[in-house]
């Protein structure tokens, strides 16, 4: 992991933050014969994308560090090495003013276009934002289980969320159990956590939920917590752009979308809606027992997909 100096910078809501130390990761190095990839991470990932999305990147993946430069920067409000100085204690950190973060560390990088935008959920708003802000400097995009205005349902789970971040010292453990039940779904549930033995109690989805609860909290903050999930209710590529129709028309990008059928969060309406007002795009539904989170454990079918819409990828 790397570390890039910003300096000061006012928000898009008027707050200004100091001493903000983006840390980010190099995969591979910058051949002229590489393409460039960049990764934009979801809520609680972090800037070690082959970590957190084996399968897709890695050395026997799709991508891979012999054949691309892969980069990813951990956002702005996330624990994972960015940081900044502030005297309010926790900041509103737009979609907005995370890529302006990204854009500066590229610039400081010295990369003149990215080959490869790649997101998912919350970071699929960070690249779709980018994208329409810069769109000469993205030339392929891949989105998938994202949306361009975060839905009403979706911030009442944030929402639900940060009331249990507020509730006490096992704030944490219940906001990640309620996270988990947009992630997954119904099905998903019944498949996995299904007791075979008569019992009444220690069902199997119950220990489930406390284990996911207790495992996030040893690895991040109820701070960071609460900014990203503001941070994801402020996605509106429309604000202050006419429409989100119009924003999305602003994108040139060759682009492949990818909604996920049982994914109860982000319900695949939203990547067609996307798709659809995209000029260069195709839209690809993705089967999967997981719901959301099927777009970190789909990465078979991803790959397949992506290979079919960027032929270069098969090379």
């Amino acid at each position: 992991m790397r570390n890039f100096k910003v300096g000061n910078f006012k928000l898009e809501s008027a707050t200004e933050l100091s001493k903000i130390n983006i840390a980010y990761t190099i995969y591979g190095d910058f051949a002229p014969s590489k393409k460039i990839v960049w990764v934009c991470h979801a809520l609680t990932a972090n800037s070690e994308v082959e970590d957190w999305w084996k399968g897709l990147f890695g050395k026997n993946d799709l991508f891979n560090s012999d054949k691309f430069t892969i980069i990813c920067a951990n956002i702005l409000g996330s624990c994972y090495g960015t940081s900044f100085e502030i005297e309010e204690k926790l900041p509103l950190i737009s979609i907005r003013d995370m890529v302006e973060m990204h854009q500066r560390l590229a610039d400081f990088l010295e990369i003149s276009k990215i080959d490869y935008l790649i997101g998912g959920s919350l970071g699929g708003m960070q690249a779709l934002e980018w994208s329409v802000i810069n769109p000469d400097f993205v030339k392929n995009l891949f989105l998938i289980a994202t949306n361009a205005k975060h839905s009403a349902w979706g911030i009442a789970f944030n929402e639900a969320q940060r009331m249990a971040l507020k509730s006490g010292k096992n704030g944490i453990e219940t906001a990640r159990a309620i996270a988990l039940l947009s992630y997954r779904n119904y099905e998903t549930f019944e498949k996995t956590q299904e007791d075979s033995e008569e019992k009444l109690e220690n069902f199997r989805a119950a220990t489930y939920q406390n284990y996911q609860g207790e495992k996030l909290k040893k690895r991040f903050t109820s701070e960071s917590y609460w900014m990203l999930s503001k941070s994801m209710d402020t996605q509106n590529l429309g604000r202050n752009r006419i429409s989100i129709e119009n924003a999305l028309s602003k994108i040139t990008a060759k682009t492949l979308v990818i909604g996920i059928e049982s994914d109860i969060l982000f319900p695949i309406s939203e990547q067609q809606f996307i798709s659809k007002h995209i000029q260069n795009s195709q839209f690809k539904v993705l089967k999967s027992l997981y719901g959301h989170d099927g777009f970190l454990l789909e990465t078979k079918q991803i790959t397949e997909n992506l290979k079919k819409y960027f032929e270069e990828l098969n090379s």
